[in-house]
Order: C-alpha cells, then structure tokens, then sequence
C-alpha cells in the first residue's frame, strides 16, 4: 500500500504529494482519500476543554458581518479558531466566481499545512454574523502541537488532509493557463508536484475563458503560460523563483539573522538534519533548489528501506520529514540555490546563486547531492521538458500513457522508473551500455523488469541523436557498440537516468577539500589527504587539527549524504548521516571561543 507523503498518522490515505492532481492514479496506489468518511478528520470540532487549552496560545479577536478574516496569498495569521459566529471559505481558479467550499462553525479551525510555517493561505474566510476567533500564530501553533500531543496530534491531521484534499481536487493552488504540452507549462507542474503543492492546469484551447484571460492581457509567445496566483495576481511565464515567491515557499531571508545551522540541499540527508537540530533546539534554515526530496524524491517506489515492507514512494518518504521540519520550526526556502561558500569571515556566510544576498551561520551542513548527468547529445537541451526527461513522475506518466518510450541507465533509480512507467507506455525499451544489469542493480528490481513483459532490455546500446521540431521530440538514433548497428525509434519521450556529478563546483572559493572525482572529504579522508599533501610538500607537521566524522576541511562545515566522498548511496544512510552529524554540530558550537558564541 502506497503511504501518503503528509499523512504520518493514517497510513489508508492516498499518496498525494507523490502524485499529480492531473494525473491517473498508478496501479500500485491506495485508494484516495475519501472526503465523506474522513470529514470528521478534517474539520474536527474541538470539545470546550480543547478550546480552554488552545486560549493560552493565541489572541482572541473580533470581526463583523461580512469582514475579511483571512485572504489568500496575503500575511498569514496561523491558525484560526471559531469561538463565536462561523467562518465561510472560498478559493478561486481566477475564472470563476469565487467558490464557497466550507464554514467553520464554534469549535472548528481554518488553516492547513503551509500554516505550520507561516506561509500566506490558499483560500478567503470572511466572518458569517459578529464573529470571534483565535488566532494562533505559527510560533505558538508549532509550541501547540508539542505541548499538547494529542490535540496536536488531531490538529496536524486536520491540516495534512486539508491538503491532500485541495490536491485531490486540484483547487486551492495558483492555475497554469496553458497548452498542456508547453514545456514551460510541464515545468511548472513538474515544480508544484514535487513541492506537493494544489494546483489546477487549464488549456486555453479547451476553454474559452482561459483564452479570453490570455487575450485580454495581450499575452503571446514568450509571454505563456499565465499563471494566476492565489491571491488573484497574474504572471506571465513565471520562473519557478516567481512562483516560489508567489505561493510563500521562498521568504525574505533575514542578511542579519546568525542561524546555527545552515543546510544546503533539503533531500533526505539535509531533511534529517533539519529535524534532529531544530528538535533539538538550534535554529535551522534549509535551502533547496528545486524541491524537498532531492533525487531520492523523485523515486516512484523504494522498496528497500527499513519500516516499509511494501515500499513507499520518495514523495510520500520526504513529504513526511517536509512536514515535521516544519513542526519544529525549520525555515525551508525553496527554489534557493546557493551560489558560494565564504568561510574566511566569521560567521560563515551562504551567498544566494544570482543575487548578493548572503546568509549567515555559525555551522553549514552540505547536503547539496549531485546534479543530473547529461549526455552529449547537440540539441537536449532543446528537447529538455518537452520530450526529454530526469525524472518519472506521474506527470511523465500521464505524458506517455500508450506510446513506446526509452529510457536509459542501470541503476536502482532507472530500474524503478521502467517498472513505474511500464504501467502507463505501451513498451519501455531500456537502454544500457554494459552486457547486463547485474553490477548495477539490485536483483529485485532486476526479476521485476525481466517479469514485466513490455519492458524490453537493449544491452552495450546508447542514444547518438535526437530529432524532432519545435513541437517537442518525435525520433532518437540508437548504437549498439557491439554489432556497429545504429536503429532509429520513432518515440517522444525519452527519460535519463545516468547517474549524477556531485554538486560541488559551487564550493571552489571556500577551499573545500574534494577528492579526484569532485566528492567532500570528510573526517579522517581529511587528515589522509593533508598528511599525503604535506608528505609530498616536504613539510612535516607535529600533528593535524582533528576533524569530527563528518567535518570537512574547513571548521564548522560538514557534509553528509551523496556528495560525501566514501558514503553510502543509500537513502537509510543518507538519514542516519543526517542524524549523526546534529551531536557533531553541538560539539563544535560547545567548543567555540567566547567571542564567537555570542555571535
């Protein structure tokens, strides 16, 4: 049974976050959420020694008939609960008329997920008669569900079903006004997806007011597609750093904040480490670039990790530690890639890639992963999101339903998406440059492919061009460096998975020390490298500065995860590195001159 990504407390409910709204539900997931059943779920009305317990974490405030008590994409206010009159909820698409889809009577809370963070609300609740509500901040609200766990525990529930439901019925997010097969337009649900954040597409060529939207803000071209954002403000052809801002996922970041802990790459390693070290009291901002997960996000099913005999999703795996970041008060800013590392300045200090923003921290965690490895091919680039792909979601799979795909590489990665796939294409054909699969894989995935007839295996082949127009890709030229033969597949989707560099190249003027193929050297890898160093300067050293397990060369910077030279790539050792290194961060703060603590 596939578990839900934001659901840590039902496991019956739908893998939401893992899934696009628009897209099937894949054949090995639980039934969705049933919004009739769950309804007690997820608008609880809380008994009167619930409401006593909650006063303390809140300030009660008073509204009249008809006023605005929570607008979509402005301030957020946390959580708000009804102590007298009702709350009537209503979101848009930005074409329709506003809809109402719910009143909170005495007793019952308006709010959902993004509320844990502080995040701007996805709907308008205007008050129904003289209304009093309670209005619990984040802070508090966060204080809330730890002081109290089982009303936290009802609570929590609550907002994760709200937003499972508002992706189940694709509302509530921004709307994508755009061709379906629109690159930009893919990239954008690719984005939301991943981020589990609502959504709704709507294809101008399918409705007329979309069409009428498009020309009455004389929008063409470059200019597509529209997006309308919650709080009813239109993009054109937003980036996802827009639509980052526009939906909250991307504060403003304080430059004169000191945070303990800096974590760059939000997968499951640096996800791990924002829990433990914002558990364990220390103040975490984590920077992401695309979206919470990392590549181990991305994978449809992972079978091998310890505590889900069936499997769970990638999605619904980094969806849970997403969630409980965010209960502890992890600051998360996504899309934030970083652009350098200044360690010669105390703090240390993160620049912001394209901008000169720079955040400052008393220790940086580097759990910023691998990049997408890319053939070279002339033209990819042309046909990346627009036939070419590194990842399969069920975006992609809706994408391919019936046609005859490719997709390439032998790892565990590639050999769980051609099972994904192999649901929805009519034939996988997997493409590997060695004569098996047996050094690369584990054997589990490989007596599923070889048991799922319509995934056909190409050994010692590779893809040599791609062909196609501005419309996407229609054909590939394959070699198979054996036999010299060259066979041309009339497909227009193709998926890569060919490993991954690690993402490192950002690093060079912190000075962090990396081995031959670009990975972080840590610990003892660290003094090994400085004793041959010095060995073949000529100079002899009476001793080394110790480093902590997961310490790099510079103090107060560590790594952990795939881009750690010597580490295991495997999500169970990704989390338990980003465990182990909070008590080494500790150690090092403990250890800091005075001068330095009271930075």
């Amino acid at each position: 049974m596939a578990i839900s990504p934001l659901d840590p407390i039902a496991a019956e409910t739908h893998d939401a976050l893992a899934t696009s709204p628009t897209a099937p539900v894949p054949a090995h997931a639980a039934p969705t959420l049933d919004l009739d059943k769950r309804g007690y779920q997820i608008f609880p009305t809380l008994s009167p020694g619930d409401v006593k317990q909650m006063l303390r974490f809140g300030q009660q405030r008073i509204y009249q008939d008809g006023e605005p008590v929570i607008e979509a994409g402005k301030t957020c206010y946390g959580l708000m609960l009804v102590l007298k009159g009702a709350l009537a909820m209503y979101r848009t698409n930005g074409l329709d008329e506003p809809m109402l889809f719910t009143t909170h009577t005495v007793g019952q809370f308006a709010g959902e997920v993004a509320q844990l963070s502080g995040r701007s609300p996805l709907a308008n609740g205007y008050a129904v008669g003289a209304t009093d509500v309670l209005v619990v901040p984040p802070e508090s609200l966060r204080a809330l569900l730890v002081a109290h766990a089982d009303l936290g525990e009802r609570i929590v529930r609550a907002l994760i079903l709200r937003r499972v439901g508002l992706i189940e019925q694709n509302s509530g997010g921004p709307t994508i006004i755009g061709a379906r097969s629109q690159g930009r337009v893919h990239a954008l649900q690719s984005f939301l997806s991943a981020n589990g954040h609502p959504y709704s597409v709507i294809d101008p060529a399918e409705d007329q007011r979309a069409a009428d939207l498009i020309a009455a803000h004389d929008a063409s071209g470059d200019d597509l597609p529209l997006v309308v954002c919650p709080d009813g403000a239109i993009k054109k052809n937003p980036t996802t750093v827009d639509m980052g801002r526009c939906l909250g996922m991307l504060p403003e970041l304080d430059d004169n904040k000191v945070w303990d802990v800096i974590v760059v790459g939000a997968g499951p390693a640096g996800l791990a480490t924002a829990v433990y070290a914002a558990s364990e009291g220390l103040s975490v901002l984590a920077l992401e670039t695309r979206a919470y997960g990392g590549q181990a996000g991305a994978s449809a099913r992972i079978e091998n990790y310890l505590g889900f005999p069936t499997g769970v999703s990638g999605g619904a795996l980094a969806g849970r530690a997403y969630v409980q970041a965010q209960k502890f008060g992890v600051e998360i800013a996504i899309p934030a890639p970083s652009g350098r590392l200044i360690c010669d300045t105390w703090p240390l200090q993160v620049e912001m890639c394209g901008s000169y923003q720079r955040l400052k921290a008393r220790t940086v965690v580097l759990s910023c992963g691998a990049r997408y490895r890319r053939p070279s091919l002339a033209n990819l680039k042309q046909f990346e999101g627009k036939g070419v792909y590194y990842w399969a979601s069920p975006i992609e799979a809706r994408l391919c339903r019936s046609e005859e795909i490719v997709l390439v590489g032998g790892g565990n990665s590639a050999g769980q998406a051609a099972v994904f796939l192999s649901a929805h294409a009519s034939k996988v054909h997997m493409l590997i440059r060695r004569d098996s699969l047996s050094a690369t894989m584990s054997s589990y995935l490989i007596e599923r492919i070889e048991a799922t007839p319509n995934i056909e295996l190409h050994t010692y082949s590779e893809i040599v061009a791609l062909e196609g127009n501005d419309d996407g890709l229609k054909q590939i030229r394959v070699h198979n460096s054996k036999t010299g033969q060259e066979t041309d597949y009339d497909v227009c989707r193709v998926f890569l998975f060919i490993g991954a560099d690690p993402n490192t190249a950002w690093l060079g003027d912190c000075g962090v020390d990396v081995d031959d193929h670009g990975f972080i050297r840590t610990g003892f890898d660290v003094t090994k490298a400085q004793c041959r160093a010095n060995f073949e300067n000529g100079v002899y050293p009476r001793e080394l500065p110790s480093r902590a397990a997961l310490e790099t060369s510079v103090p107060g910077v560590f790594a952990i995860g795939d881009v750690r030279a010597t580490s295991t790539k495997r999500v169970a050792a990704a989390v338990g590195e980003g465990a182990a290194v909070v008590s080494q961060i500790h150690q090092f703060l403990a250890n800091l001159p005075v001068d330095k603590r009271a930075v």
